[in-house]
């Protein structure tokens, strides 16, 4: 098989292959096992329990003779040759397998004539049975009333041992088919859930969110679904909120050209002879433009902080004075649209972090408290001083966020349309920026709402003191 090929082949064929490959392994185990391993061990044991016969054989006496070698050849695969002293044969099992004893060998004649004449009380001659071209083992045993010969087979060349070969052989084919089998089922069990999660997969992909990755029953297939649908239920939310955005983008864009366009030709046409009206009009182009500029620095600020690639200008500065200048911006609200701003504020609050960045926070925070406030038109907005930080907040006195919809007000796609009461300033991307800005500087932030009651924004910034556990990030 084309190992390259298999790299890239589907579950079921891996599965096969490797399945297979493991049976051949077992197989060739096996037979090496049973017939190489085997013949040594068969040798090895043989060679022990003749050494041992031969020695109860030397040490019996002349009387127990003839039934222990009785008892031998029928628990034992030999056969045995006693020759008195008179030069009389006793045969003992001599129909046995490989058995040479009693046959008219020359050859075999001459080793049983070396072991008679060596006048050792035992001794054995290894040698080939040429019947079967095996090893054999000839023992020649001195005893008192003559000389005793024991011969065995080393190899086993029992019918036994031929039907285990065959049954082995027969043995692999079933494994084999056993295996592919086998591995048919596993692969079906394990390749359908993952063709299934795949094919959902694309349907994702390309824009389908009504999407239930199912569970299969396998640990490691359930939680690659449960992800799967986690991912959809997020990336839904996701294309939902970046529509939106786009929506809202668009209209705030469309909203301020459309006054410019309409004031400018108005100037062109009509009051271009009554310098009062024409310079009125011209300021309404000026603000209208000045929205867009803002609209433009915000998508602009939010894209730079959540790429990392805009650096903090960490200084020392008072945060009541810049408090108290970012609320001078808010003059107009007041004298015009009736917003009023209850400020509790420290005499001096110096910190060390980004000044424009957290003014931008601020400015943010309270656009958004103006654009969510009551009808009363009020905005609290304090700074306490605590054991090691201040709290900077900003509260509404609108309707509230419903505790389901807290988690996502600071996603830059997400809106809170229904307790939205004006867009008097800002451009709705403000508490992502918040957001992005806070975590740049390790600060903790959070909103706490109560519905109908309002809704209060607030961050730490730890004491000039305190540092050493504030790690602001350059």
């Amino acid at each position: 098989m084309n190992i390259k090929k298999l790299k890239t082949s589907s579950i079921r064929y891996k599965t096969m292959f490797y399945l297979i490959l493991f049976s051949v392994f077992i197989i060739l185990l096996l037979w090496e096992s049973q017939i190489l391993f085997s013949n040594y061990l068969y040798e090895k044991y043989q060679i022990k329990d003749m050494e041992k016969i031969a020695e109860e054989i030397h040490d019996k006496d002349s009387d127990e003779l003839h039934s222990y070698l009785k008892n031998v050849v029928y628990n034992n695969a030999v056969c045995i040759e006693y020759m008195d002293v008179y030069g009389r044969d006793k045969l003992y099992n001599d129909a046995s397998t490989g058995c040479l004893l009693g046959r008219d060998n020359q050859e075999f004649n001459q080793y049983m004539t070396s072991l008679y004449n060596s006048g050792e009380e035992i001794k054995a001659i290894k040698l080939v049975n040429p019947d079967y071209k095996s090893s054999a083992l000839l023992y020649g045993i001195k005893v008192d009333n003559g000389y005793i010969f024991l011969f065995t087979m080393l190899s086993n060349v029992n019918k036994n041992y031929t039907i285990i070969k065959d049954q082995l052989l027969y043995l692999a084919i079933v494994v084999i088919i056993l295996a592919i089998v086998i591995s048919l089922f596993l692969a079906k069990v394990l390749s359908e859930p993952i063709v299934s999660i795949t094919e959902k997969s694309k349907l994702l992909a390309n824009g389908n969110y009504n999407i239930d990755f199912e569970h299969h029953g396998i640990k490691e297939i359930d939680e690659l679904a449960d992800t799967l649908n986690y991912l959809e239920s997020e990336v839904s939310k996701t294309d939902q909120y970046r529509r939106d955005l786009m929506a809202n983008v668009s209209h705030d864009l469309k909203t301020p050209l459309t006054m410019i366009k309409a004031y400018a030709e108005m100037v062109r046409d009509i009051t271009y002879k009554d310098k009062e009206k024409m310079n009125a009009n011209l300021n309404v182009i000026i603000d209208e433009t000045d929205r867009l500029n803002i609209l433009v620095g915000d998508i602009l600020a939010l894209s730079k902080l959540q790429a990392n690639s805009d650096t903090l200008e960490i200084e020392t500065f008072d945060l009541t004075k810049e408090v108290k200048d970012i609320l001078k911006r808010y003059d107009y609200l007041r004298d015009t649209e009736g917003y009023t701003f209850n400020v509790s504020l420290p005499e001096e609050v110096n910190i060390r972090a980004d000044k424009n960045k957290i003014n931008q926070v601020i400015y943010n925070l309270i656009n958004n408290a103006i654009n969510y406030t009551g009808d009363d038109k009020t905005i609290f907005i304090a700074i306490k001083e605590g054991k090691k930080s201040y709290e900077i907040s900003i509260k509404d006195t609108g309707k509230g966020i419903d505790k389901d919809k807290i988690e996502h007000i600071w996603d830059k796609y997400y809106k809170n349309e229904k307790n939205h009461q004006r867009n008097v300033v800002g451009t709705g991307l403000g508490l992502s920026i918040v957001k992005s800005i806070l975590e740049s500087h390790n600060f903790e932030y959070g909103v706490k709402s109560t519905k109908n009651k309002g809704t209060t924004f607030y961050f730490k910034v730890n004491k000039i003191n305190n540092l050493k556990n504030n790690n602001l990030k350059k």
